[in-house]
């Protein structure tokens, strides 16, 4: 059984959780996630199955939407409501709509963010978290991620001195960072209320199932319609479909002449209609492409 499962993750669960649930309603070892979530954060969250598990980095990175809530006034360790307070400011008014518009547009594009402390993030071998709760500080790498686009949701709240919102972004970004960086150009201390993520890549919250959905499709022997093709996981690279002496060769893994014109590096390569390989450019032999992932019969 080979596919994506585009699982919706309930809320207390980590996304190994969720990989250990599904391997034993598959009966299969080969079962992979596409990017952690925390416990707290409920969502879309694609699973590759079988064959699929070979994909798991290119569909990993893909854009991610999320909606999310910010609450001004307070900030916290972990940059969220599970954390301990650690600054506060009375929000006597809120900001005006405009004006958080307006700031939250100053984010869109390529910006740097500084992971939290609580974090998979690894420094000198160990993860962030790890060093947070041995109360050790240590110098976080600054990362870059793209904001493509963010929205307000709502009119912000004055009683919860809250902001909904959306945003479309890279992998790798921190919205726990982002809503700490909007309430500081707004010039409060914040951190994130709630989290959801709505999509990863061509996978949303209109086609996700639950495990309710998956278990009683197992009962029904039906659980392989659930599954969505390989190609589904890389919509967001180029292809080239190739003629079947070509395809021959991709499938035996060989270098081939670089031809041909892409937008992407990787890409996938296709014929009639089954993905046979993701190729990229030689680095070592200009005027070729070799194969990332080869996708037997």
């Amino acid at each position: 059984m080979d596919g994506i499962l585009p699982l919706w993750k309930p809320k207390g669960l980590t996304s190994h959780d969720c990989v250990i649930k599904i391997r034993k309603m598959f009966q299969t070892k080969k079962v992979g996630h596409t990017g952690t979530l925390d416990p707290d954060v409920e969502g879309v969250l694609p699973i590759c199955i079988g064959k699929a598990t070979k994909i798991v980095p290119f569909l990993t990175d893909t854009k991610k939407t999320y909606s999310a809530k910010l609450k001004l006034g307070v900030a916290t360790d972990t940059e969220d409501a599970s954390g301990n307070p650690i600054e506060e400011k009375s929000v006597e008014v809120m900001p005006e709509q405009q004006h958080i518009e307006d700031v939250m547009r100053q984010f869109i594009g390529e910006i740097n963010q500084i992971p939290p402390m609580y974090s998979a993030v690894k420094v000198k071998g160990k993860r962030l978290y790890e060093y947070a709760r041995e109360n050790q500080y240590v110098e976080r790498p600054v990362r870059r991620v793209r904001i493509d686009e963010i929205q307000l949701l709502s009119t912000p709240n004055e009683q919860e001195h809250s902001i909904a919102f959306r945003v479309v972004c890279s992998k790798g970004t921190y919205i726990r960072t982002l809503c700490v960086d909007i309430g500081k150009a707004l010039g409060y201390p914040a951190h994130m209320l709630t989290l959801v993520r709505e999509a990863t890549g061509a996978f949303s919250n209109k086609n996700a199932v639950t495990f309710a959905t998956i278990e009683e499709a197992i009962l029904k022997k039906q659980e392989a319609t659930l599954l969505y093709p390989i190609q589904m996981g890389l919509t967001h690279l180029d292809v080239w479909n190739v003629d079947s002496e070509t395809a021959k060769k991709v499938l035996y893994g060989q270098k081939l002449p670089n031809n041909i014109q892409l937008r992407t590096d990787p890409f996938v390569i296709m014929h009639q209609n089954r993905v046979l390989a993701i190729y990229q450019s030689h680095e070592k032999q200009a005027g070729y492409i070799k194969p990332v992932r080869v996708f037997s019969r």
